[in-house]
């Protein structure tokens, strides 16, 4: 515990949220839900708008819809958060080498390892600036927290949302922690405020009072102790600039249960293709497997499996993944899978590339069986088809393909629609940049606007229209003079801007409910049609 406020932490204001409203013109100001957007999906961010309807985050996208169901529903788009992230990161860098990410929005910061005097008045105008500096570097805003210990500088920056700095003076943690609920306190869940609340124990203050000897009867010794600590504003953990992952691990919730087997077994093969390339991302590796598979009935299964060594090989971690799953009853459905890998190192055995190398020689050797067994069925038909045409003279002319190459044909001929995500970026040969509005029953609806420009306008396009490519997202923030791409993208977006006031209310009313706007609207000719006349 520090007697000056040199503890900082950071809290983007409802981060993903804020970052669409940016890029997105026609939605500031408005309701915008970013999460999963299938019937089991998950809300990650709601904007202050939305949260006046009482969504919140780690909410089941089924019930926002039902509290807010006008807003903006939009799927995730981790690479500008990621962007934006890297910025605001960069600056806090810049204040101390004692930077400690919670998660790409959130950050605590030693501002007396970066050589800031020891005082209120010094602490609060670094803060200040930090949250003017992200303004002009990313477009969008952080509150600020400043305390003499974490626990207290987190909760300051959560009364200074949105878009404010609190400082919570030395001496004074006792008097603002009092009236605050217990689940203020960091480690607190619902199952242990639950528990205190049986008690009698609802706010820090009862806390407090009941004291060290009855937190422990009520929640263990370690947990009743460091409980008690915190209810007395004590927190002395550091800041600390690198903390050690523990694992890595995916995860994916399914709109319908899985019950066919093989489906499971493909999932949990990608699931771990997906882990191996984070954790070679991070440039780590790992020694323990874990499978997680929840079922139809919420009951959740957790497998694990030691190798001999760590790696960050995908075979190594597919075989282990399968061979987890081989213990696991799916028949009845699965709604959840997970890979995970644990046991963390920064490097790893050789020996399994072995065990690796020969799984790859298995699964070319049955392909190549499978490849033998393809090619003699299809010279068989090939023969019969052959015999056919001469039995009943139809020569070459009149003769049908080969079946194997018809099917193949038919396959690369198939013409299947692409998925367009409501939120992501498009780029249209004509009407240059925009982003998927809604889309279904064939169509597409396109807003076209960019981060600097004035709200755009709607269109709707076949969902396979060769005109219409998905886009690399724009930045944030309108591109330096310098910027010879800048010109020609202002000049594609000014064009069909000007809009008449009952233009501008009937695209309003249409935006942002993750739908078709364009529903029973049709397509002429392939050509475009606005949202309205």
């Amino acid at each position: 515990m520090r007697g000056a406020p040199t503890i900082l932490h950071l809290d983007m204001d409802a981060f993903y949220a804020s970052a669409e409203q940016a890029a997105k013109p026609s939605l500031r100001g408005k309701p915008v839900i970013v999460g999963g957007l299938g019937p089991r999906g998950v809300v990650a961010t709601a904007s202050y708008e939305a949260r006046v309807f009482g969504v919140h985050s780690a909410m089941a996208m089924a019930q926002a819809r039902r509290l807010c169901p006008n807003a903006a529903y939009l799927t995730p788009r981790f690479s500008v958060y990621r962007q934006v992230s890297d910025r605001v990161m960069a600056l806090l860098a810049t204040l101390s080498p004692l930077v400690e990410p919670l998660s790409l929005d959130e950050a605590f910061v030693d501002l007396e390892a970066g050589g800031v005097p020891a005082t209120a008045e010094a602490a609060r105008a670094v803060g200040e600036r930090l949250r003017a500096d992200i303004v002009a570097a990313t477009g969008l805003t952080g509150s600020v927290g400043l305390a003499g210990s974490k626990m207290l500088a987190k909760i300051a920056s959560e009364r200074a949302k949105p878009d404010g700095l609190v400082l919570i003076e030395p001496g004074t943690e006792r008097e603002l922690l009092g009236p605050l609920t217990v689940r203020t306190l960091p480690g607190v869940g619902p199952a242990t405020a639950e528990a205190l609340r049986r008690a009698g124990i609802s706010t820090v203050a009862e806390t407090r009072e009941a004291g060290e000897e009855e937190l422990v009867r009520l929640l263990g010794k370690a947990h009743g102790a460091s409980l008690y600590v915190m209810a007395c504003g004590l927190d002395d953990r550091p800041v600390v600039a690198e903390r050690d992952a523990k694992s890595v691990s995916v995860e994916d919730t399914y709109d319908v249960d899985l019950t066919d087997r093989t489906r499971v077994q493909l999932e949990v093969a990608r699931l771990a293709d997906r882990c191996v390339r984070r954790l070679r991302g991070a440039g780590r590796s790992g020694r323990t497997v874990v499978l997680k598979v929840r079922r139809y009935d919420f009951s959740t299964l957790t497998r694990s499996e030691t190798l001999r060594g760590p790696t960050d090989d995908p075979a190594v971690v597919r075989e282990a993944a399968a061979r987890l799953l081989e213990g696991v009853d799916t028949t009845a459905g699965v709604r959840l899978l997970g890979v995970g890998v644990s046991g963390m190192a920064d490097y790893t055995q050789e020996d399994l590339f072995a065990q690796a190398a020969q799984a790859a020689q298995a699964a070319q050797a049955a392909q190549a069986a499978q490849a033998a067994q393809a090619a003699q069925a299809a010279q068989a038909a090939h023969e019969a088809q052959g015999a056919q045409e001469a039995a009943e003279g139809t020569g070459e002319a009149g003769g049908a393909p080969e079946p194997a190459l018809a099917a193949l044909e038919d396959d690369e001929g198939a013409d299947r629609p692409r998925r367009w995500l409501p939120g992501c970026d498009v780029r249209h040969a004509e009407f240059g940049a925009g982003w998927v509005q809604g889309s279904g029953v064939g169509r597409v609806t396109v807003r076209f606007e960019e981060p600097w420009s004035r709200p755009g306008r709607v269109r709707t396009f076949a969902v396979d229209d060769p005109a219409l490519e998905p886009a690399d997202p724009l930045p944030l923030l309108r591109p330096a003079e310098g910027d010879a791409d800048a010109p020609a993208r202002e000049k594609g977006q000014g064009e069909g801007q000007d809009r008449g006031p009952h233009q501008d209310q009937d695209m309003d009313q249409d935006q942002g409910s993750g739908h078709d706007p364009g529903s029973g609207r049709g397509l002429h000719q392939g050509q475009p049609v606005t949202s309205r006349p």
